[in-house]
């Protein structure tokens, strides 16, 4: 373990983050000088940004130092697309140099960052200190604060429908933490929403119901949700008025019920579609919808990579800012999510006044039983279900249908069940302290190993990548416990 993994910030303040995060519900945000009441609708973007680690420091797998990405990328500029290492990096720090010179013209802008685990870690392991300094500018200043949004995030880049429960829960433990660590307490305090890897929402009813719980026990708010992954629990189809907040609620097995506010995502996954702003234009097509017998404006969210794609490198700052000068003090402004909700909240709306949904398929699956049936009565409905219907599964719902995180993964799979199962056992059980060096190694590769990108480019290196960090943790899980 070299002394950068020593130190990574993942664990160890666990009671007081969580403090933070519910402290943080009970204060309001800082003001940002948008008139609500004449506002004919608002439109919501963020940046998600992600490198993974990977063992990739050195020429032999077994015994390679795990780096970030983009380190590889820098020091592998020939191959493939890695000649995008320096443009990636500039995206990552650019918002803490737009927002600034924004502001200061008067204007109103305003954007969500999502900044994966894995990315920060390597970024300090590198020794971007630049890029962690432009960022905690926009963060901790003031002036800023009412602009920039954080969203939390699993802090390994895991899909939830496919991570065990009890790790979901450590990666947004983790987040947390190190997010704290580099920004401050009271910059966590201002955290509100949540960004789940992939989009993935899982929909099996006992996985979701965790999920949601998991979120709700670690003092968010919201969640963000693609608009395909959910459902009307009347109607089994998805949202009829996406751009409203809407309340996800999830049942499992047993009867529990547990519930949080959904911001729907629309559109699907096209970069572009943030980088050239298309959702304020969408926005500036809407007028004010009625909810609860009030008039309320519509809230157009997107959510896109921050750093993929030639547009996005190349052309979103002009068009970002172009927007930003149409929309400052327009009847259509930029407004972060949970600034909306304040305003929203502001006007007495309540949270039972938003329509309700659930996950994808659940329709399907209450219709045979009911909550409190129990797990196996579930899973008796769901195989039945997947024999009859062939568009039924319960891999989750992400912001790509054609793709399965389990499908052709089940020699990555395997490893990771075998990984997590041994954590579970020799650390969680006993109650390890996390404070321990010991604690947060494993955990670091634990969290490492769950990293979605072993199942997103395909069999060969990138699972061989996820394969040897499974195998390294439980070395680590078998000899330090």
């Amino acid at each position: 373990m070299n002394n950068m993994e020593q130190r990574c910030p993942i664990s160890g303040d666990e009671e007081t983050a969580l403090e933070a995060m519910h402290q943080g519900r009970a204060k309001r945000l800082p003001q940002g000088g948008i008139d609500f009441s004449s506002a004919r609708s608002a439109c919501a973007i963020a940046l998600h940004m992600h490198q993974p680690l990977i063992p990739a420091g050195g020429d032999d797998l077994g015994t390679a130092a795990i780096i970030s990405n983009l380190q590889y990328m820098m020091e592998h500029q020939d191959i493939g697309d890695n000649h995008n290492a320096s443009a990636f990096a500039h995206c990552y720090q650019r918002m803490g140099e737009i927002i600034p010179r924004l502001v200061g013209e008067g204007k109103a802008p305003r954007v969500m960052l999502e900044y994966s685990g894995t990315l920060l870690h390597g970024l300090q392991q590198m020794g971007r200190e630049d890029i962690i300094d432009s960022l905690r500018g926009i963060t901790v200043n003031p002036a800023y604060q009412p602009h920039v949004e954080w969203l939390a995030a699993p802090w390994g880049h895991a899909v939830a429908p496919s991570t065990p429960v009890q790790d979901y829960r450590l990666h947004v433990l983790a987040w947390q933490q190190h997010f704290a660590n580099l920004f401050g307490y009271e910059a966590l305090e201002r955290v509100r929403g949540f960004s789940p890897s992939e989009m993935a929402l899982p929909n099996h009813p006992d996985v979701a119901y965790e999920f949601v719980k998991t979120l709700v026990d670690c003092g968010l708010q919201w969640v963000l949700v693609q608009e395909h992954t959910v459902e009307e629990p009347e109607t089994g189809r998805n949202p009829a008025r996406p751009h409203l907040p809407h309340r996800l609620v999830c049942r499992n097995s047993r009867g529990e019920t547990v519930e949080i506010i959904a911001i729907v995502k629309t559109q699907g996954s096209d970069t572009k579609l943030v980088a050239q702003m298309q959702p304020w234009y969408e926005a500036q097509s809407l007028n004010r919808q009625e909810l609860a017998g009030q008039s309320i404006p519509p809230l157009v969210t997107q959510i896109a990579d921050g750093e993929n794609g030639g547009v996005m490198m190349n052309e979103f700052p002009s068009k970002f800012e172009e927007v930003v000068a149409n929309a400052s003090h327009s009847d259509v402004p930029l407004m972060n999510a949970s600034e909306y909700l304040e305003q929203l909240f502001d006007q007495g709306i309540t949270i039972d006044d938003l329509p309700e949904l659930q996950p994808l398929y659940q329709k399907m699956i209450w219709e045979r039983i009911q909550p409190g049936d129990g797990p196996e009565r579930l899973n008796q409905a769901i195989e039945a279900l997947k024999a009859e219907q062939h568009q039924f599964h319960m891999e989750g719902g992400s912001w790509t249908s054609d793709l399965s995180w389990v499908k052709g993964y089940e020699n990555l799979l395997g490893p990771m069940e075998e990984t997590s199962a041994l954590f579970n056992e020799v650390v969680i059980k006993p109650g390890a302290a996390t404070n321990t060096s010991q604690y947060r190694n494993a955990l670091y590769h634990l969290l490492c190993s769950q990293t979605s990108c072993y199942r997103y480019w395909g069999q060969g290196l990138w699972t061989d990548y996820g394969r040897e960090i499974c195998r390294r943790t439980i070395d680590i899980l078998k000899h330090d416990f």
